[in-house]
């Protein structure tokens, strides 16, 4: 008993091979591609495209040679107002000993003195003066 093996090839024509596309139908697949969240290879394989041929027209959108469609969605801007900070305020040395200025009179309670001490020496010059 004999057998033979047939294959049947089909050749295809080198426009079949090799698609054209059009420059509008690249840049609106190259714009779904560039989406937050999406991935090349997924965009791809939708298309049927290999993925690096994808990313070789994603070049030239990034080359100015491929020119993308507006967005879909609404693109919104905000102002940003960039200044220089203040200066630091100078820092007031804590007082450790109060003071009381009447005039030219100066008079330095000790330090730590209670609010108590210090209108009791208030006082003390107001009944004097």
């Amino acid at each position: 008993m004999e057998h033979t093996l047939e294959v049947l090839t089909t050749r295809r024509s080198r426009r079949e091979a090799h698609r054209q596309w059009p420059d509008e139908v690249k840049a609106r697949i190259v714009s779904e591609s560039l989406r937050p969240g999406v991935t090349v290879n997924e965009v791809a394989r939708r298309y049927g495209l290999k993925a690096n041929h994808l990313s070789s027209w994603r070049t030239l959108a990034r080359q100015g040679k491929l020119v993308l469609p507006e967005p879909e969605d609404a693109v919104e801007f905000a102002a940003m107002v960039i200044d220089t900070p203040l200066p630091e305020p100078p820092t007031v040395k804590a007082a450790t000993r109060p003071e009381i200025v009447i005039g030219p009179v100066t008079i330095r309670l000790e330090e730590g003195a209670s609010a108590s001490r210090i209108a009791a020496v208030a006082r003390a010059l107001a009944v004097a003066t």
